[in-house]
């Protein structure tokens, strides 16, 4: 996953730093972020001096026109506080915030998705919700805060889950996952298979929301459900929390009994019936480790679920807690990968 650094480490402590000409700087216009090509065609972020050398009038929010945001790899990274414009220079570029991801350097992806995060905080909350008026930096923590009625804002991050849901079918003798993809109608163009995923509600459990969202999702019914990893998932500033669990058609079979309902709880193949939400779902389907296709990058949790249910690692949410290493994961990311795997020797 993103998270996971070749080297070092990320330090997010909040300091109150003076920018320095090697340091990076994450750019943004509008929800695209600035970027270089480096004469080895690989890509990076713009250093302070070289923004320096071309900023021009460029506005900013708060009182400075930098401001520190984290240590990661042992380069220190600076957010530019206000719309950055195109460069003269060919060799930078900006890139969509999804596109993020298709960079080879793991750390590059983390790194910028996570300034991206801090980025839209204080891009949104340039005035005080409460009264109206221009928030201002705390200098000793990540808090803005505002002169006239003291309300103090920190940064935001909503929990939500990623949920495989697993199937024995006893018809065929084999383990199933649901796999699904998004609809159009949800404005995601992400084409590739994933699992089923939402936002926790207020007053909701984080397993009150795995029930709730495969059900509104997929007409399924959960038990069994077990807590596998999470991840930060800046890109929306999620704190994305996996579970596995499974189909419960013994419920179904209760529930349709209690409504005097005929409807099939399996179908052909001996799997659960699947109802899509077409608001929310294109694809839902049950597959075998041998029948289902992993994303093209192995950044995302849900990708690692994926992973783990094909290589034979989880099959039921009986098999959790599982005894993995990083290198674990990383070996079956190259058996399932090979050279398509992520270089995170690109030093940031």
């Amino acid at each position: 996953m993103i998270q996971d650094l070749s080297y070092g480490f990320l330090d997010n402590q909040y300091r109150h730093l003076l920018p320095q000409e090697d340091d990076l700087v994450v750019c943004v216009q509008g929800n695209r972020l600035l970027f270089r090509r480096n004469e080895d065609n690989t890509l990076a972020l713009p250093t302070v001096k070289q923004v320096e050398g071309w900023r021009g009038n460029w506005e900013y929010w708060l009182d400075e026109p930098y401001r520190y945001v984290f240590t990661l790899q042992e380069r220190r990274f600076f957010l530019w506080l206000g719309k950055a414009e195109q460069p003269a220079e060919e060799a930078f570029f900006f890139m969509g915030t999804r596109e993020v991801r298709e960079p080879e350097s793991k750390d590059l992806c983390f790194g910028a998705m996570t300034a991206w995060h801090l980025y839209c905080w204080y891009r949104d909350n340039r005035f005080c919700g409460r009264c109206a008026t221009p928030t201002e930096h705390d200098e000793s923590e990540r808090a803005l805060v505002c002169p006239q009625c003291g309300r103090r804002i920190y940064p935001r991050i909503l929990p939500a889950v990623i949920v495989a849901v697993t199937w024995r079918n006893e018809t065929q003798d084999v383990s199933k996952i649901l796999l699904t993809k998004y609809s159009p109608k949800t404005g995601h163009a992400f084409p590739y298979y994933a699992l089923v995923a939402g936002f926790t509600e207020i007053g909701e459990t984080l397993e009150g929301t795995v029930r709730r969202e495969v059900f509104e999702e997929t007409g399924l019914r959960v038990k069994n459900i077990r807590y596998y990893k999470s991840q930060p998932w800046s890109v929306v500033d999620d704190l994305l929390m996996g579970f596995f669990c499974e189909a419960d058609t013994e419920a179904m079979q209760a529930e349709n009994a209690a409504q005097n309902a005929s409807e099939a709880i399996l179908d052909a193949n001996g799997d659960p019936v699947i109802h899509l939400d077409e608001n929310e779902l294109r694809t839902g389907v049950w597959l075998t480790p041998e029948e289902m296709t992993l994303q093209p990058d192995a950044y995302s949790l849900t990708n690692e679920m994926m992973l783990l249910f094909k290589a034979g690692r989880i099959h039921s949410p009986d098999d959790l807690p599982l005894d993995l290493t990083r290198p674990d994961i990383e070996e079956l990311e190259q058996q399932f990968y090979g050279n398509r795997s992520f270089d995170q020797s690109v030093k940031l």
